[in-house]
């Protein structure tokens, strides 16, 4: 582990979020003498962002912790383009009050984990569409345009793998790394930022952003990136069979976010409690050296401590006691429902429907391998007709660790 003189890459690096820098040395000497306002961008393509972006959030937290400014940065006017890193396709269209009601709702998730205001170290959140929106095309071009080469941009991953696999790539998407290099450079102006960090997949983006700064005003701006997060087992954190694990309770309720935690494999347990919670390293290092069935303790704490943080007290608490309910073989009240009429669901249909499984052709594999049961009966009938009696409440399961309740 390496020694750092300043608290913010000392805390960085001890939780393992640094990847690459562009500058250790100039960062570490910058950010010990002085506040270093650093920002993160994140598109409004949804009403939530999913736990895939829950690793940039912590940076920003712990910025705010290790005395610095954190800036985030909601890409109003890139959603509009899209950015073509690890995408095969182009993004849809989406209209001005979608995005701006996406970034109403994705606000909410950053109000618990940063501490917002006027202070020196107080977070912000700004809009590039507000400066970008304002840019005419001459204007760029003749300004911003002159400092780009597209010999270096096409080799920049987010467009050589594109091309390499033969996918289109917009002339649109293909202004994205410019926009996002004007950005860093408008927020430097704008709020003295010095700082970009984002996934590693971003870096060619950074780098693009620090050059443009240097070449334009000579302001010395620096980039850090995270590893690429992916589980024990290489998939990408995120998604599940299930679909995507959303930050916003309106998305994904909190026991299904709760329940994503305490089923992370063993391997995962240290490293996520490091960059997704507030617990000590001490206490961090005791309980990812448990072994065997005590690993669950430590699970529990981990998806109590990330629900607390991104949920609220109210909703770890509530989704703690429905697991215990559900495990001692009761209903526990946050668990996934579903209210059915007088004529009831088939059971494929309503597995699908209560979100255990994500298509009626999932549920029918899973009901042959007989991992569905109701009421603890193991059932395989994908037409079984599910019908509870007036106030009657069922509950159907995929496995041991995922319920719902079905009710008339």
């Amino acid at each position: 582990m390496s020694t750092y003189e300043s608290a913010l890459l000392r805390l960085l690096d001890e939780r393992g979020y640094i990847h690459q820098m562009t500058d250790a040395a100039g960062l570490d000497a910058l950010a010990a003498k002085q506040v270093v306002p650093g920002y993160i961008g994140f598109d409004a393509t949804a009403p939530s962002l999913h736990i895939g972006s829950l690793v940039q959030i912590m940076m920003l937290r712990r910025l705010q912790q290790a005395g610095h400014k954190p800036v985030v940065l909601m890409g109003g006017g890139t959603t509009r383009i899209g950015d073509p890193s690890g995408r095969d396709e182009s993004r849809k269209m989406l209209t001005d009050e979608t995005i701006e009601a996406n970034i109403a709702s994705i606000r909410t998730v950053f109000e618990k984990l940063l501490t917002f205001g006027d202070g020196p170290t107080d977070a912000v959140l700004v809009n590039n569409h507000d400066w970008l929106g304002q840019l005419g095309y001459i204007q760029l071009l003749q300004e911003v345009g002159t400092h780009f080469t597209v010999n270096r941009m096409l080799t920049f991953d987010s467009v050589r793998l594109r091309l390499e696999r033969e996918q289109p790539l917009t002339f649109l998407e293909f202004n994205y790394m410019i926009l996002q290099g004007y950005d860093f450079r408008h927020l430097s102006h704008a709020f003295g930022v010095r700082l970009q960090m984002g996934g590693s997949d971003q870096w060619g983006n950074i780098v693009n952003g620090i050059e443009l700064g240097r070449r334009m005003d000579g302001t010395e701006l620096f980039g850090l990136t995270t590893p690429l997060l992916t589980t024990a087992s290489g998939a990408k954190m995120g998604k599940t069979a299930a679909g995507a694990v959303w930050l916003n309770e309106d998305q994904l309720p909190a026991y299904d976010f709760w329940q994503y935690w305490r089923n992370v494999d063993d391997a995962d347990v240290g490293r996520f409690l490091r960059l997704f919670t507030d617990l000590p390293l001490e206490e961090i290092a005791r309980l990812e050296a448990l072994e065997g069935a005590e690993i669950n303790a430590a699970k529990v704490v981990l998806a109590g401590e990330v629900t607390r943080l991104v949920r609220g007290e109210e909703a770890a608490a509530r989704a703690e006691a429905t697991a215990r309910e559900t495990f001692a073989g009761g209903a526990g009240e946050d668990l996934p429902s579903l209210s059915v009429g007088p004529d009831g669901m088939r059971l494929a249909a309503l597995l699908t429907e209560v979100g255990l499984t994500a298509s009626n052709g999932e549920a029918k594999r899973k009901l042959a391998e007989g991992a569905v049961k109701l009421e603890g009966e193991t059932v395989s009938d994908p037409g079984l007709l599910v019908l509870p009696g007036e106030g009657e409440t069922l509950r159907v399961s995929l496995g041991k660790k995922r319920h719902a309740l079905v009710r008339r």
